[in-house]
């Protein structure tokens, strides 16, 4: 076999398998809107919503806050909307101090109050810093929402609301995610504050 063939024929199965996430986003698409109500009512009751994430996923908690705290479609009134990804001299203090694991929880047991929402993303669900800001999130009264792959299904544990990207590639994953984020800020722009673009 060539080399042309092998990759087009690679690239024609990442693109199958990125279909095949595309369809199963469709299929939670229940649990979306009702992500992004709930984050809707978070800012209505004067509420912040946290993100965070490592690696690839701290570069999504920093664009779904962007969208929140910038602009998406609409031009209009900035939200609340932080991620906790952006402050290397915190994230290595408390790594520093405490330890990595606490990178996330230690800034949210300062901020948090019961009218917040924290969002917390791993491709893994197995990433320590993402559990413990759930644990703490959980004791403060905060709404949670997980971000997941396959094999992340354990933090239902510590989430009122979890998606699951059911795939094992991360790249896979990723785009899941973006996409749900991508559709969750659209819903929570147009619900607060209607649909003529600017």
């Amino acid at each position: 076999m060539d080399t042309a063939v092998k990759y087009l024929e690679w690239i024609e199965d990442q693109l199958l398998e990125a279909r095949r996430v595309q369809e199963a986003v469709l299929e939670m698409r229940e649990t979306l809107l009702e992500i992004a109500l709930r984050m809707v009512s978070v800012f209505r009751d004067g509420g912040r919503v946290y993100f965070f994430g490592n690696g690839g996923s701290a570069a999504d908690a920093q664009h779904w806050a962007a969208e929140l705290s910038g602009r998406f479609y609409l031009n209009r009134p900035a939200l609340p909307a932080i991620a906790l990804t952006t402050n290397s001299s915190q994230i290595t203090a408390i790594g520093n101090d405490f330890g990595y694991e606490w990178v996330f929880a230690r800034p949210l047991a300062g901020l948090l109050s019961p009218r917040d929402m924290v969002v917390g993303i791993s491709t893994s669900g197995s990433s320590q810093n993402v559990i413990r800001a759930f644990e703490v999130a959980r004791s403060l009264g905060a709404v949670t929402v997980g971000f997941t792959g396959a094999r992340g299904s354990v933090l239902s544990t510590w989430c009122d609301y979890l998606v699951v990207i059911p795939s094992r590639d991360v790249a896979r994953i990723q785009e899941g995610h973006e996409l749900c984020g991508h559709l969750i800020c659209a819903i929570v722009e147009r619900e607060l504050f209607g649909t003529e673009q600017s």
